[in-house]
């Protein structure tokens, strides 16, 4: 561990907060106590940023490590800066992806805790969904009083770990209650989704209570609350609710918390955390999943609708690499992805930032050419080298951040959103779709067309859409590049998320579980004769 970290209560100390509202989880964690944001106390001052990238290749484009770069860069410029990230999850850091968060000398810490059980919160949401499944059984197995039948029933179990082997199982082999089911990843879970948007204790009740588990033989909707389950799950998810502070490699304040699945969910850390950050924080920069037109649209059209904030600037990441990629080598072929991407963030009425994160085999050519294109675009770009230089090598990228802020003070960016609330779902889908993606048509599987039908008698089809596809692509298919027009999108399974507040549409073949790759990241896991823990970031 890094010998400069802080005592936790320092940090918290100079957000403002007061101790008595932070319970501190060793010597470098704290539990804080959320603002109840229904009880009137007054909205949130400081300026929200959204860091997003364009869209990424399977390595990713380090867009963390940016994130906690940039919060070093300002904070080094003398802003009031602070940090909102993702709970990474066990599944992907012992898969392909590794550790998230963040890389070199931009990471926040403890990062092995983070990266490991952190504080618990991941392991609550897992308890308060399966509990959940267990009383949908119980209620099967003794034909409760719900009307729920084992056909329509579609509320699965999640566990914290990528396992194929889970993604279609039977449970109750042998007895009267035998059916067949499957497991999520604890990321995929409606609760995760439910606690990163959830407002208040209240509210997280009231959620909890709509999630929708099943249907009864005439097609009406069974909840949990119909089962009596939602008491007892906000009671398990109570203090998984309370935003985690932790800090960066210098010492920043970061809010890691909640980690919804960016593909099945929105992607985004908590509504919670991110009001508190902007309560004792003059600039809060946060993540939304994968590239802007996956998980920034996302965070827009979903997160902040719901949430009621709207950022103030949009910092996309690039890098050489996957400009070359999408140009399938070509550079210059390649920038045209950047474009678009600049014209998806401009979508919203949001100013955006490019972030060149740059890599050791960079040229300068090519990162002037980058810088070139940007600024033909109207855009403005800044470097950053956070990886190796930590926030001294983002304080360019910050002072550029910190002066296009500036410019939209007198007139801050209002709201503005793809599509309006209470439309057909078909509708926002396709305003999502050829915006975005720059689809020409969207359609629908025979599932997909029994799918609607129900959630129309149900009165669920006019709820925001949360489209879960490849985030590869701008397409529905890894290899369709970003470059693609005109191209149909096709709509396999809605599925309902009434509690989260939204209909995933699911494009392509998109698990809910993911797999182990051939050669797990957990095969380079090691506990060092320190107590230490190698293995837990690429490259490590």
């Amino acid at each position: 561990m890094p010998p400069t970290l802080r005592p936790i209560l320092d940090v918290a100390r100079d957000l403002g907060l007061d101790a008595e509202r932070c319970t501190p989880l060793g010597r470098f964690k704290a539990k804080v106590d959320q603002v109840d944001r229904d009880g009137g106390a007054s909205p949130p001052s400081g300026r929200l940023v959204l860091v997003s990238a364009i869209t990424p290749t399977p390595a990713g484009e380090g867009k963390t490590t940016v994130s906690v770069g940039l919060t070093q860069g300002l904070q080094r410029i003398g802003a009031r800066a602070a940090l909102c990230l993702r709970e990474p999850s066990l599944g992907p850091v012992f898969g392909v992806k590794g550790g998230g968060t963040g890389g070199g000398e931009a990471q926040v810490e403890p990062a092995d805790d983070i990266n490991l059980h952190f504080t618990g919160d991941l392991h609550a949401v897992s308890s308060a969904h399966n509990l959940l499944a267990a009383m949908v059984d119980t209620d099967l197995y003794f034909g409760g009083p719900s009307g729920l039948t084992p056909e329509t029933t579609t509320w699965p179990r999640v566990v914290d770990m990528n396992d194929r082997a889970l993604r279609k199982v039977v449970i109750g082999a042998g007895g009267k209650a035998e059916r067949r089911t499957r497991f999520d990843i604890t990321a995929a879970s409606e609760v995760m989704a439910i606690m990163a948007l959830a407002t208040s204790e209240d509210d997280l009740r009231a959620r909890v209570a709509r999630i929708v588990v099943g249907r009864t033989a005439d097609g009406d909707p069974v909840t949990a609350d119909d089962l009596g389950a939602s008491d007892a799950m906000a009671v398990l998810l109570r203090d998984a609710l309370r935003p985690n502070l932790v800090q960066t490699r210098e010492g920043a304040p970061a809010f890691v918390h909640c980690g919804p699945f960016a593909n099945i969910a929105h992607g985004c850390s908590s509504v919670l955390a991110t009001d508190l950050a902007l309560r004792h924080a003059d600039v809060v920069l946060t993540e939304a999943g994968f590239g802007f037109d996956l998980g920034g649209e996302k965070f827009l059209d979903l997160k902040m609708r719901q949430a009621g904030l709207w950022p103030r600037a949009v910092v996309l990441v690039a890098t050489v690499r996957a400009l070359k990629s999408h140009g399938d080598g070509d550079l210059t072929l390649g920038l045209q992805h950047l474009d678009r991407q600049l014209a998806n963030v401009r979508a919203f009425g949001l100013p955006p930032l490019v972030a060149l994160n740059v890599f050791p085999g960079d040229t300068e050519e090519e990162l002037a050419a980058i810088e070139a294109s940007v600024a033909a675009a109207g855009a403005t770009a800044g470097r950053s080298t956070a990886f190796t230089d930590g926030g001294a090598g983002a304080t360019d990228l910050a002072e550029r951040l910190m002066a296009l802020l500036e410019a939209g003070d007198a007139d801050p960016p209002r709201p503005t959103f793809l599509y309006p609330e209470g439309v057909p779902v078909l509708e926002s889908l396709g305003a999502v779709a050829s915006t975005i993606y720059g689809a020409g048509e969207v359609r629908l599987s025979e599932a997909a067309e029994a799918d609607l039908a129900w959630l129309r008698q149900a009165g669920f089809d006019r709820l925001p859409v949360c489209i879960a596809k490849t985030h590869l692509s701008l397409t529905d298919d890894p290899k369709g590049g970003g470059l693609a027009r005109g191209f149909p999108v096709t709509v396999n399974e809605f599925r309902l998320s009434a509690g989260a507040g939204f209909v995933v549409a699911r494009m392509g073949r998109i698990f809910t579980m993911p797999g182990l790759p051939r050669e797990p990241a957990a095969k380079n896991v090691r506990l060092r004769p320190d107590g230490s823990v190698q293995g837990l970031m690429q490259g490590d």
